[in-house]
């Protein structure tokens, strides 16, 4: 929790918004996208499938098999407050839902299914995306196949699998064709994120998009995103404190931003830290 606090605090005296960006490419995903007030119909689409899983009262058993939880105690998990406690936001649902359309990347790797809060973003996104959504544990799985249906959502276009992830990235033929966006929410630790990082370069282009979760979580997942940063296929970066957005785009300038997400964000640190 220290940590965390030092962590944003430092990324608020560091952190700017579009005023500044002299690259057009970040300058326009900030304004057009990151700072989009347009109020789109998908948004209640989003609301509707969180409320539903919020007021799903049943427990499952959990597996964890990344750096484990800081809120629940116990594997036995009530599905409402998984929900309200482990998954996106809303207002990170909606900022991911915005990504996806304004890059509308046609394939979609997802690595963390959980209850599937981020992979109804990303099929609204683009629905005609076709997605790979990963997930470990079986149980939270089945409950995010269960939402989708119940939610009528078009799940021709979605793949979920059950898998260790590093298993599905060693054993499988990955290509460009599965990597358009990659929105890494899995196992939150330095070795499994540089791990994954790695085996998934081979499938980059020059539009591929990246997106990390959670790089401020621990010291080690900020050593991660340091190393991620300065690798040498990388041209350009983007620090929003909860996620770290990476960008191979080889005509670009390297650089490194830091910025804030939404205009008025004075009480993020008390929401996301839960003070």
């Amino acid at each position: 929790m220290i940590q965390q606090i030092k962590s944003y605090l430092n990324f608020l005296k560091n952190s700017s918004n579009q005023h500044g960006v002299h690259s057009p490419f970040v300058y326009s995903l900030i304004t057009k996208c990151f700072y989009d007030k347009k109020k789109y119909v998908e948004y209640e689409i989003l609301n509707q499938y969180r409320k539903s899983l919020l007021e799903n009262k049943n427990f499952i058993e959990v597996t964890d098999f990344g750096a484990g939880s800081r809120v629940f105690k116990s594997n036995k998990r009530q599905i409402s407050k998984i929900a309200k406690t482990a998954g996106i936001s809303p207002k990170r649902a909606k900022l991911l839902f915005r990504v996806v359309d304004y890059f509308q990347p046609e394939t979609i790797l997802e690595i963390g299914t959980s209850l599937g809060l981020a992979t109804s973003a990303i099929s609204l996104g683009n629905k005609a995306a076709k997605i790979i959504s990963l997930e470990g544990c079986s149980k939270t799985q089945e409950q995010a196949q269960l939402q989708f249906q119940k939610s009528n959502f078009n799940r021709e276009n979605i793949k979920f699998i059950n898998t260790k992830f590093e298993d599905y990235l060693l054993n499988c033929q990955l290509n460009t064709e599965h990597c358009q966006l990659i929105y890494f929410d899995g196992n939150h630790s330095k070795k499994a994120t540089l791990d994954y990082f790695e085996q998934l370069l081979p499938t980059i282009t020059n539009e591929t998009v990246w997106i990390f979760d959670d790089i401020h979580w621990s010291k080690d997942m900020e050593e991660a995103w340091e190393i991620i940063k300065n690798h040498p296929n990388i041209k350009v970066t983007i620090d929003t404190f909860q996620w770290g957005f990476v960008f191979f785009r080889k005509e670009q300038e390297k650089e490194h931003f830091i910025i804030n997400p939404r205009k008025n964000f004075s009480t993020y640190i008390f929401q996301k830290l839960k003070i």
